[in-house]
């Protein structure tokens, strides 16, 4: 039966009829599966988190080379942060301990520098301390308990078929034995006599037993050395004192009387250095005045800033020793911060990559329920999980080669937790900062937009 009007359009009796006898469509599976996700629960916080960190290590898997490359600059620069750090701790460390072993009361007396043309020479450079300047501060200058002019010499030591060059080989006073706060092993140290007859005696140091005598199995006190050709009794030797965990041995010594020195080494008649002690520490300002004020009247210095010698006291030159290790140190972690900026580039870059290959991806997880939060989430603890993996590799490599330089230089291997710490959380937060952008861009797509994307 026909109901529709001439216009062919329905009447409301024959719609009617009509709707009547069609059966109702059932609801289809994709709206059952829309209906469903609505209203099912929405997983919660900490297992959608450790499903983000699970897609984020799938992706890193998935890309193996492109993620090392990736995370190569936060590798470096954590490495070089946690190296740099290390060394800097050992040398902190030795520079404590060589401080503890000095007296505080010692003074050194050092030459000022010479100048050639208009070109000023380092310090020490100019010869223009003597022995009697040495004599004349025993003599004049209260509150001085013992002191030594140093004729630093150098040359080979030779005990028969062996040979040794010392780090120091040295003129000096009987009163070093106290100023180098040395203790005897066995023999005796210099003494007057050998001093002003300019006998040709010597002193030595563990090391140079260990590489003299000790091969031939010859106890070296009484055994006749050459230093120069110039045949040596030795008098003493001398106990040890340890490395400090630098390149100085201290025991890698010989001491010879500073007149021998003069006459048979050097053949100068200036000394190289003053070193003397001071009774109290209270002291050591009046005495260096008063030392100032006595070698400016020796030497004819009448305006000070003309002085051509300088006064320093030992814990002076190790704190300044420290202070060129911490600006070196400050300097190469700036350089190695650096290095985690470039890798923080890098990360954002490769974020911003992986977005754009994962636009469809994105798509269909926002079409089924996933809201901009989660999908910024994943982005941001893949690009966490890519610099805190880099941190970690960073700094199990700069503790290998930290370990690794430490027994190359025979220093101590000092490794800090809160430098540790420190680099991988900054590392981490590179990753967070750098990694942000691209998590808000993925997050930011239009659902529609993103599924058309092939």
């Amino acid at each position: 039966m026909n109901f529709s009007d001439s216009n062919g359009t329905r009447n409301t009796a024959g719609a009617l009829m009509e709707r009547q006898a069609v059966p109702r469509t059932p609801v289809s599976s994709t709206g059952n599966r829309l209906y469903a996700h609505k209203s099912r629960r929405r997983a919660k916080p900490g297992q959608s988190f450790f499903q983000s960190i699970k897609s984020a290590l799938q992706a890193i898997r998935a890309n193996k080379l492109r993620s090392l490359l990736t995370s190569l600059g936060i590798i470096i620069g954590v490495g070089a942060v946690i190296m740099v750090v290390s060394i800097s701790e050992s040398q902190s460390a030795a520079i404590n301990q060589s401080l503890s072993n000095l007296n505080p009361n010692e003074l050194t007396i050092r030459p000022g520098s010479a100048t050639s043309g208009v070109v000023r020479q380092g310090q020490g450079s100019r010869q223009s301390l003597k022995q009697s300047d040495a004599d004349a501060i025993s003599a004049q200058v209260p509150h001085v308990t013992s002191i030594s002019p140093i004729a630093n010499a150098n040359g080979q030591v030779i005990f028969q078929n062996q040979n040794w060059s010392p780090q120091q080989l040295q003129g000096v006073y009987p009163s070093y034995l106290q100023l180098g706060g040395w203790q005897m092993q066995e023999g005796s140290f210099i003494t007057q006599s050998d001093q002003q007859s300019s006998t040709a005696v010597a002193v030595i140091g563990q090391t140079v037993v260990t590489n003299l005598f000790t091969p031939l199995g010859i106890d070296p006190l009484g055994q006749q050395i050459r230093i120069r050709n110039v045949p040596f009794t030795v008098v003493g030797v001398l106990a040890a004192k340890g490395s400090s965990g630098s390149f100085n041995d201290p025991d890698d010594v010989v001491y010879i009387p500073f007149s021998t020195a003069q006459q048979r080494l050097t053949g100068s008649l200036y000394a190289s250095s003053i070193a003397l002690l001071v009774d109290d520490q209270s002291n050591l300002t009046n005495v260096q005045d008063s030392i100032q004020q006595l070698l400016q009247q020796l030497h004819n210095i009448s305006n000070p800033a003309n002085d051509d010698f300088t006064i320093q006291n030992q814990a002076q030159i190790l704190q300044t020793r420290q202070s060129v290790i911490q600006a070196l140190g400050t300097l190469l972690i700036g350089v190695a911060a650096i290095s985690l900026l470039v890798g923080g580039i890098g990360i954002m870059n490769i974020m911003l990559v992986s977005v754009t290959e994962r636009t469809r991806e994105i798509g269909i997880r926002m079409a089924i329920g996933a809201r901009s939060g989660d999908v910024m989430s994943q982005f941001l603890i893949e690009a966490f999980v890519l610099s805190a993996l880099g941190g970690l590799v960073g700094i199990t490599l700069g503790s290998v080669g930290a370990f690794i330089i430490s027994q190359t230089n025979g220093s101590q291997f000092v490794l800090s937790p809160m430098a540790v710490l420190l680099a991988f959380g900054f590392s981490a937060a590179v990753g967070i900062i750098f990694g942000f952008y691209p998590a808000q861009r993925a997050a930011r797509l239009d659902p529609i937009v993103a599924l058309r994307t092939q």
